[in-house]
């Protein structure tokens, strides 16, 4: 693959952009998987093997990803949204060539798996792979999904209980009933619960604890399937997925037992 398009399928910009690019100086290449340094390359043409390969662009490392597979630590006052109304947008916290990669529809950059309130904070995956975003998201793979929940009041046996067995969301327009499919009591004294879920509706947790006469105080997703938010990813933070991380994404669901 040329240089210049190498750096154009990783979001540098359009072709050109990315030609004067390397044709400035800007552009470095890893000559081996081990290599320690960089060496310049100025022809914007000349062949490489993507697969494995390490550019440094402008100053800044930059590994060849022929898909993007990100986790992020959401903030809390930020929105799952490209044209946020209230706070700034996740992917705000990205830099530019995330949001720049091309693609083969109209969306460009990597997109959010699913949305987290503005509020809630957590474990959200992003991706430029329209299937596997698919498959993380959609109702019918049933992945679980694990949330910290902090309520207002203390929740007795009897309303655990219900949220375990499941809850009618009557404020859809064809109510159904929702339930945990794994439910913790994580200090005793029904203020803080661990609560998983497999599937997404909308607000599904601060309403189905509404369905019980409470309220949530705070929400945080810590899991998705096997995939845990490593407790170095701070608030703000986002890193790639390891090979290991993607497999467990991508095998059959995990129970949460």
């Amino acid at each position: 693959m040329q240089l210049q398009d190498v750096l154009f399928s990783q979001g540098f910009g359009t072709r050109r952009v990315c030609a004067g690019l390397v044709q400035q100086g800007l552009v470095q290449v890893y000559a081996t998987l081990d290599a320690r340094v960089p060496v310049a390359c100025a022809d914007p043409a000349a062949e490489f093997a993507p697969t494995g390969l390490r550019i440094r662009v402008q100053g800044v490392d930059w590994p060849y990803h022929a898909m993007a597979y990100l986790m992020l630590h959401k903030p809390a006052r930020t929105e799952c949204s490209q044209k946020p109304s209230t706070y700034p947008s996740i992917y705000t916290l990205l830099p530019s060539p995330l949001r720049m990669r091309p693609h083969k529809s109209a969306i460009q950059g990597v997109q959010a798996v699913g949305r987290l309130d503005q509020d809630t904070t957590g474990l959200l995956l992003l991706s430029d792979d329209g299937k596997f975003i698919h498959r993380m998201s959609s109702p019918k793979t049933h992945l679980p999904k694990v949330y910290e929940v902090t309520v207002k009041h203390p929740l007795d046996d009897k309303q655990l209980q219900r949220l375990r067995e499941g809850v009618v969301l009557d404020d859809d327009p064809k109510p159904v009933r929702a339930a945990a499919c794994w439910l913790v009591d994580a200090d005793g004294a029904g203020l803080h619960l661990q609560l998983t879920l497999t599937e997404g509706k909308y607000h599904q947790v601060k309403r189905m604890l509404a369905a019980v006469g409470n309220r949530v105080d705070a929400l945080h997703r810590s899991r998705i399937g096997a995939l845990e938010l490593p407790a170095d990813l701070l608030p703000g933070q986002w890193r790639w997925l390891v090979a290991t991380e993607l497999a467990q994404l991508q095998a059959s669901p995990v129970s949460a037992d």
